[in-house]
């Protein structure tokens, strides 16, 4: 039996680099804008024009910078700094700032849903190479801070636009129907685009 049992979805979690080299933590530091909408660590995030990070909002389509892994700005009740692996919805604040891990070379572990978003589903070792779309979830948890966000089950494709490429899955969560957690890279990265924001 594998272990450990992937019980719920958990967002993007970086892993490595394609090339093999460990993730070393490195994050960039990018703006969030004053009461904007929830992120939680692990959600897919882009770079929104004015130069600040919003929560991925596509499925099938859209590009993103990075995944958002948490972040600091200064509690609007007390004034004291605050760092949080989630950015609470709507807070009104200015100078907050994202910890984005956006190396278009990154590689995420993420779990693979069925369509309703929350019941762990799986995939086979044909998805190498295959492109996915992206389920959003619930948001995330303003306990645990973590995202809800996973890959739909079934959508492996060509098509260019999904915004997921699979690189590999992830033997030590096997059961008896497949994988239920991969690896992935951002197939449409918005450094890799040509049109700016």
């Amino acid at each position: 039996m594998a272990y450990p049992t992937v019980s719920a979805p958990y967002g993007f979690k970086p892993i490595n680099r394609i090339d093999g080299l460990p993730y070393a933590g490195a994050t960039r530091q990018l703006s969030i804008a004053s009461g904007a909408a929830g992120m939680y660590y692990g959600d897919l995030v882009t770079l929104a024009t004015g130069g600040t990070v919003t929560r991925f909002s596509g499925t099938t389509t859209g590009s993103m910078v990075g995944v958002f892994v948490g972040c600091s700005y200064n509690n609007p009740t007390t004034g004291q700094p605050t760092f949080s692996q989630y950015w609470p919805n709507g807070t009104v604040v200015t100078g907050a700032v994202a910890y984005v891990v956006d190396d278009p070379m990154a590689l995420f572990q993420v779990a693979v849903t069925d369509g309703s978003s929350v019941v762990v589903s799986t995939t086979t070792i044909a998805a190498r190479g295959a492109n996915m779309s992206v389920i959003l979830g619930s948001g995330g948890s303003t306990t645990t801070g973590d995202s809800s966000m996973s890959v739909l089950a079934g959508s492996e494709d060509t098509t260019a636009s999904l915004p997921i490429r699979v690189i590999d899955v992830v033997p030590a969560t096997q059961t008896s129907t497949g994988y239920p957690e991969i690896l992935v890279k951002l197939n449409t990265h918005q450094y890799n685009s040509t049109t700016g924001v």
